[in-house]
């Protein structure tokens, strides 16, 4: 504690070795185990599950850890990011069905799309702050999700594309089991990307904004433009997982932009962990067994357990399933 010239007393900035206090109390043998384990749970999945779910929860993982990148990291609640999960799920399926491209490139594509839109979004976006913010971005997922629904010369409207091929080169992968393994790489590809922007120098930046925007402005830092590259590389994290759910699926809807898209996306980080990750990895599967479940039993009020869920996980593991394991195994520590 200091004092300045005026005698206010302020808080000292945290060092980088305080910053970095809560991540190596964690042994690093336990932090390898537990990449190890997931990495094997990746690849044993489609074993035990349906490879349909499996391909689904990767894709909401995707989605998910975008939004966590936002929330967790910058402090921004976005409830429009359904546009960017949309957006992309469509451009992939007109690049599939019209060009012929094979899948990754056509994933490629919409994510690229999407970053494209959330250029004009964010940049106005990200002037605002709270729920501000999230009112801006839900506005401009509702005006996308009107667009989609009048164009339907080219999105088909109400009928949505259907019969998206999946294409690789001349491989056949009409079975879901082969098609889980050929997209794990890009599902991946984007789970590093996030985890390697967080945990670099423009992560901590994220973070400092996120606690003190002010402060980090007074340091010099361009906080709206930091703001906008970390919603830009949200926005393409999210394009990848649109595009893929839409190639997984074989059919692009409507209700791939509709606000309750985000919603759910939300919901899953939030019950994973906001700020972790891997919480929004393991929300996304619980979230999607839980709904799997619960259609093949013939429970049609699917939203009524997963909101239930929802706020029980709020009221007792305030910092979400995996933001809960990770406390614990840091007080151990």
């Amino acid at each position: 504690m200091t004092t300045d010239t005026q005698g206010v007393r302020v808080e000292p900035a945290p060092t980088p070795d305080s910053h970095r206090r809560g991540a190596t109390i964690v042994p690093r043998w336990l932090r390898w185990t537990l990449t190890g384990a997931a990495v094997l749970v990746a690849l044993l999945l489609p074993f035990n599950l349906y490879p349909a779910v499996a391909v689904d929860i990767a894709c909401w993982a995707l989605f998910a850890v975008a939004v966590d990148l936002l929330l967790g990291y910058t402090g921004l609640m976005s409830f429009g990011h359904a546009a960017f999960w949309g957006t992309a799920a469509y451009a992939t399926g007109l690049a599939a069905i019209h060009w012929g491209l094979p899948f990754p490139l056509a994933v490629l594509l919409g994510a690229l799309a999407s970053t494209v839109l959330a250029v004009p979004v964010g940049y106005l976006a990200v002037k605002r702050v709270g729920i501000y913010f999230a009112m801006v971005t839900l506005a401009f997922a509702q005006m996308v999700y009107y667009i989609a629904n009048q164009w339907r010369s080219v999105t088909q409207g109400e009928n949505g594309l259907q019969r998206v091929p999946r294409e690789l080169f001349g491989l056949d992968l009409s079975d879901e089991f082969y098609f889980y393994y050929a997209a794990l790489p890009i599902v991946a590809g984007g789970l590093w990307l996030v985890w390697r922007t967080v945990h670099s120098p423009f992560g901590r930046v994220l973070v400092a904004i996120r606690d003190n925007p002010a402060r980090a402005r007074a340091l010099g830092y361009p906080v709206h433009r930091y703001k906008l590259a970390a919603f830009l590389l949200s926005a393409f994290t999210a394009g990848l997982g649109g595009g893929l759910f839409a190639i997984g699926h074989r059919f692009v809807s409507l209700d791939v932009l509709h606000w309750t898209t985000s919603g759910k996306a939300v919901i899953i980080v939030v019950l994973g962990g906001i700020g972790t990750l891997w919480g929004p990895v393991v929300g996304s599967a619980a979230v999607t067994r839980l709904e799997d479940w619960l259609s093949f039993a013939g429970f049609e009020q699917i939203g009524l357990v997963t909101g239930a869920i929802f706020a029980l996980t709020v009221l007792i593991f305030r910092r979400g399933l995996w933001g809960t394991l990770t406390h614990w195994l840091r007080r151990r520590g």
